[in-house]
């Protein structure tokens, strides 16, 4: 298949990409590479510089590269960040995408697989969250996520445009050659790492007296691996109507677990501080994979902490300085 990945340049959009190619599709990454790195994009892919905003180029790469679908990543993710700047979130993950969608209009591009968010769920009610869950974000990011997936079910009323959505929490972990390399870096498993490395003097534990057995946040990892995978198998399934997938390991680790186990990992003792909470954080977040399990089949397999913290640890080992290595 042909397929045009936005934000394909990211950590999981170069992951991504390299499993489609792998299987033997023609891959086109469209990045503005304001986070991403044009060094992770595999040399198998074409390359175009662009942003989602800009109409007039989005259209040109979707018609020269035949694409039969997109695959949309581009966004920005930092949860923290979007209530202290909820514009930048709203403008870059609701607004300009608008000008993707119109672009796919133009050249009939009829599907869409867009990488959401479990954040467009808020504060859980039950222990793990389904796709039924009632969705009220506790933060501008979720908010602007769950903003896109609305423009999404209109633009399938109107034009038939079908796409997949898939939410999801903490993607972690490496492949062989492509890992997470974020400037400034806020996600927990590598700000630990990096710790571990000795580019940071330590890593910070917001929060220690939250309703949880060690008072820490519990948050859902999953494998970069088995997401990549999740992503493929949804756009393989995407045909007359649109589907909606949550993606999750089944099981939460605390902030604590995750920092004892990349010291048993790593082997060093690094320096924790604790802090105070971050506004909207929520307690608990555990995404349910029942639906996408029994309708596609899907389940992770790389789902213990360990082996996703290992991966991680090997590919920062080989990249201590990420792609400027």
């Amino acid at each position: 298949m042909k397929i045009l990945i936005t934000g394909g340049a990211g950590y999981i959009g170069s992951i991504v990409t390299e499993v489609c190619l792998g299987r033997g599709d023609a891959v086109t990454v469209y990045d503005n590479l304001s986070t991403g790195h044009r060094e992770s994009v595999p040399p198998e892919a074409n390359f175009v510089r662009g942003d989602v905003g800009d109409r007039g180029r989005m259209t040109s790469a979707l018609k020269e590269s035949g694409a039969k679908a997109v695959i949309h990543m581009a966004g920005f993710i930092e949860a923290g960040e979007s209530m202290r700047d909820p514009g930048k979130y709203f403008l870059n993950n609701a607004c300009r995408p608008v000008e993707l969608l119109e672009a796919m209009v133009e050249a009939q591009v009829k599907k869409i697989l867009f990488s959401s968010t479990a954040a467009i769920y808020g504060d859980p009610v039950t222990d793990m969250i389904d796709e039924d869950h009632p969705q009220y974000p506790t933060n501008a990011y979720g908010e602007s996520k769950l903003l896109f997936e609305r423009l999404l079910d209109w633009y399938d009323r109107i034009h038939g445009t079908k796409h997949a959505a898939l939410r999801y929490f903490n993607a972690a972990g490496a492949s062989a050659e492509r890992g997470e390399d974020h400037e400034p870096e806020t996600h927990l498993i590598p700000l630990v790492l990096k710790t571990a490395l000795g580019k940071r003097d330590f890593v910070e534990i917001y929060g220690t007296d939250y309703p949880t057995p060690d008072g820490t946040c519990i948050r859902d990892y999953i494998h970069i691996k088995d997401l990549a995978q999740a992503h493929i198998m949804a756009l393989d399934a995407l045909g007359s109507e649109s589907l909606h997938y949550n993606l999750g390991n089944g099981k939460g680790y605390s902030v604590r677990e995750v920092m004892e186990t990349a010291r048993r990992i790593t082997g060093v003792n690094f320096e924790i501080k604790e802090s105070g909470k971050r506004k909207g954080d929520p307690v608990i977040l555990v995404a349910s994979s029942k639906r996408i399990s029994k309708e596609l089949g899907w389940s992770p397999r790389h789902p213990a902490l360990e082996d996703i913290i290992s991966t991680a640890w090997d590919w920062h080992c080989a990249n201590p300085d990420g792609y400027k290595t």
